[in-house]
């Protein structure tokens, strides 16, 4: 963060760094156990179950929980992890925008 950095630097600045986050997502990936409908089932009457991957998250304030193939999920769990880097980008952004348009503001009037 430079000191004299102004509006337009922290926009270059904010979308050279989301450039490279994609793909992104927002809520987190579980692994799951659950039974399954089938009667006489040998890993859930052995107490094993299902093993299953879910993408969960907020949509508005409804919770939503998705089916995440377990082919998927190591992708799918980068993804959580560059969203979760796109908010403190965002927070940081914020931050820098609103210093940059300060200064700009206090030497449009020194002038």
């Amino acid at each position: 963060m430079a000191k004299n950095e102004t509006p337009e630097d922290v926009r270059q600045w904010f979308l050279g760094a989301i450039d490279k986050l994609w793909p992104v997502a927002l809520g987190s990936i579980s692994l799951r156990k659950s039974p399954c409908i089938r009667e006489n089932c040998l890993a859930c009457a052995s107490g094993k179950g299902h093993n299953s991957y879910a993408l969960s998250g907020y949509a508005g304030s409804r919770r939503f929980s998705v089916y995440v193939p377990d082919a998927l999920a190591p992708e799918i769990q980068r993804a959580v992890e560059k969203g979760r880097r796109l908010q403190d980008l965002i927070k940081e952004a914020g931050v820098r925008y609103l210093r940059a348009r300060k200064r700009a503001k206090r030497s449009t009037r020194r002038k």
